[in-house]
């Protein structure tokens, strides 16, 4: 089954984007926010971060400033 949602106007030409689409909102569960699942998430990442920065300052000998001040 087919729907003809296009309008054709006064000077002849096809308007496919006259009718709007019906506006809904997507729930998006329990992910958003400041919920359990985006604080674990957020605390690991950081744990990365800073680990990493570690391994950095250890590797080099500087640390991020000098390291980016070398670029």
């Amino acid at each position: 089954m087919r729907t003809n949602t296009a309008i054709i106007d006064d000077q002849g030409k096809l308007n496919n984007f006259a009718i709007e689409p019906k506006v809904y909102i997507d729930e998006q569960g329990d992910r958003t926010g400041f919920t359990p699942y985006a604080e674990m998430l957020n605390g690991r990442l950081a744990m990365i971060g800073f680990v990493s920065l570690i391994v950095l300052e250890v590797f080099t000998g500087h640390g991020i400033v000098g390291v980016l001040a070398s670029l």
